[in-house]
């Protein structure tokens, strides 16, 4: 047997930790000298605190982590419950991660304000493209709801192309409409996840092809970097919009002349339609 210290060192836990679980019935002591009061540990209850332990790491509440060892569930039952736990985690971690990526992205927008040169902002035509394409619906169109919405869509557009024989002939371009019959509030858009081709429909194609019609008068700008940190070229770009006279006439489209390996040297150029305002 162990003393209570021995025991504490061999599981990497401190000896208050053992006396709280003692305390609370979670980890009863195999033996309790009745003159010292000593509390002496078996090496088999190693088992039972590794448990309580990843338990408790997983964010049950120790009332949980009894509750669940008291029904003897099985080492495989308990695998279980923790990779699912564990998947729920890393869910949670990875939305946290969108969440903090956009908050710096609306830092850089705070910190960047009138610094950011406009004239990189170009007013051109913007010519017709063909684009074979698959769509989804995305809750709104902030990045990090378009994010989780358009990757999956280019991986799967670009299995189907392969699968049909068609190669690209160009940048893959985004575009986005909103939902048609929305009520006024329903924030949701349809996301366009499209590859320029040359190619004409063809029968039993499990994709769209879509001829874009050609933007007379675009809004452009480039912006470098993961698509997630936007918002700053956004809104210059809707800073000389509003500054030189002219209007949005619609969703921007989003063309990808550079998209592979690293994020942080994609380079994008966004092409907003506008009108002469007034």
């Amino acid at each position: 047997m162990f003393g209570i210290g021995e025991f504490a060192r061999h599981g990497r836990v401190t000896v208050r930790m053992l006396r709280h679980y003692d305390a609370i019935g979670l980890l009863r002591p195999a033996h309790v000298d009745p003159s010292s009061g000593y509390r002496l540990y078996e090496a088999g209850q190693l088992a039972r605190l590794n448990r309580v332990i990843a338990l408790k790491d997983l964010g049950f509440t120790l009332q949980q982590v009894g509750a669940i060892l008291d029904e003897r569930v099985s080492a495989e039952e308990l695998r279980g419950m923790l990779r699912l736990r564990r998947a729920e985690l890393a869910a949670a971690m990875a939305a946290d991660a969108a969440r903090l990526n956009q908050v710096e992205a609306r830092l850089l927008s705070i910190e960047s304000e009138g610094h950011m040169p406009r004239e990189d902002v170009v007013l051109k035509r913007v010519p017709p493209v063909r684009v074979a394409e698959l769509t989804a619906v995305a809750a709104g169109y902030q990045p990090e709801q378009i994010g989780p919405v358009i990757g999956p869509l280019y991986g799967e557009l670009c299995r189907r192309l392969e699968a049909a024989g068609v190669t690209a002939s160009g940048p893959a371009i985004a575009y986005y409409e909103n939902v048609e019959g929305a009520s006024e509030g329903d924030e949701r858009v349809v996301v366009h996840a499209a590859m320029t081709v040359t190619d004409g429909p063809r029968t039993g194609q499990d994709f769209a092809i879509v001829d874009l019609p050609a933007m007379e008068s675009a809004a452009t700008i480039v912006h470098r970097g993961s698509m997630d940190e936007v918002m700053p070229t956004v809104q210059t770009l809707a800073r000389w919009i509003d500054g030189n006279g002219y209007r949005s006439m619609g969703h921007a489209r989003e063309l990808y002349l550079e998209n592979e390996g690293d994020p942080s040297q994609w380079v994008t150029e966004i092409q907003e339609p506008v009108a002469p305002a007034g």
